[in-house]
């Protein structure tokens, strides 16, 4: 029996893959656990983007990431990144292109004909998607639970895989928050069908289309542990930059707020670690729904070649 620590993305994506490879597993979330942090992730996955701040083990073995979710639900949205940059910031889009790779220059209205006039030339990132947060964890349980996994609360009864984010600093103290703030909008008045990015110097704004007008704006990267709501500064800034995508966010209506705190190692990079007797896998940064499975896979892989040496 292998009991896993967490019901986020991590824990669900470690989980699933644990039971596919043939693992009898539980998945133990107490009753009192707030929602995970990962319902506020936009659900992208976007590795080559990434790549202009991550470490190119993210964007070549994040690749995976797309092919993973989209077998394992059916919301996985494949049409691509469009990242722009307001005039005043041209310099911003060059710079991306350089850091980048995976990419076309594309006229930004070819791809999406509402943004006609307002932006003359974008990065195109065709082979990265995007989806629900919500629906791809609720798809996850679900397989999980008519696969015969339980969930429930109580002391694990097997191996420990721990997947906890925040909540397991006092075991790995290197471990800090990187604090992540978001808005979603009910935006009628707009017609956006890909994940558009609107570089910024201080922080990369995302504009992620939800379906039925609803669009997910983030996210903040500040290095803080404050997990209040959402600043005024960061709604301002968000909003600055929805507008300047397209006027049409004037008239949105804003319909949910979060702020979360991001588990993140001093380098950025999620880990998977012995400790004691447990397995901790943790430290995602802004990588989760994107890193996720790549470390379930090596979870399983570890866990695998124990049992063998065990034998």
């Amino acid at each position: 029996m292998i009991s896993v620590l967490g019901g986020g993305v991590v824990g669900l994506c470690a989980a699933t893959a644990l039971h596919e490879a043939g693992h009898e597993v539980e998945v133990i979330v107490p009753e009192d656990a707030p929602p995970p942090v990962s319902h506020l992730a936009g659900g992208m996955l976007a590795p080559f983007c990434e790549g202009e701040s991550a470490p190119d083990v993210v964007v070549t073995r994040g690749q995976a990431a797309v092919g993973w979710w989209a077998a394992h639900m059916p919301g996985v949205s494949r049409r691509g990144t469009l990242v722009l940059a307001a005039p005043r910031d041209a310099a911003e889009l060059d710079r991306h292109a350089r850091a980048t790779r995976g990419h076309e220059w594309v006229a930004p209205d070819r791809l999406e004909p509402e943004l006609s006039g307002r932006f003359s030339r974008g990065l195109f990132f065709a082979t990265e998607a995007h989806m629900d947060p919500g629906e791809a964890l609720a798809a996850l349980r679900r397989r999980l639970l008519d696969g015969g996994v339980r969930f429930g609360d109580g002391p694990p009864r097997g191996r420990i895989v721990a997947c906890t984010g925040m909540e397991a600093r006092d075991r790995m103290p290197d471990l800090r928050p990187v604090r992540g703030e978001m808005l979603e909008l009910h935006a009628p008045d707009v017609a956006l069908s890909r994940t558009v990015r609107l570089l910024h110097p201080r922080f990369p704004c995302y504009i992620v289309p939800r379906g039925g007008g609803r669009y997910m704006l983030g996210a903040t990267m500040v290095e803080s542990a404050r997990n209040g709501p959402i600043t005024a500064r960061a709604a301002m800034e968000l909003l600055s930059a929805a507008y300047t995508v397209h006027p049409g966010f004037a008239e949105a209506e804003i319909t949910a707020t979060g702020a979360g705190l991001r588990p993140s190692f001093p380098d950025n990079l999620p880990a998977i670690r012995r400790i004691g007797d447990r397995i901790e896998v943790n430290g995602m940064y802004r990588h989760g729904f994107l890193m996720a499975p790549v470390l379930a896979t090596e979870l399983v892989e570890m866990m695998n070649e124990e049992m063998s040496h065990a034998h």
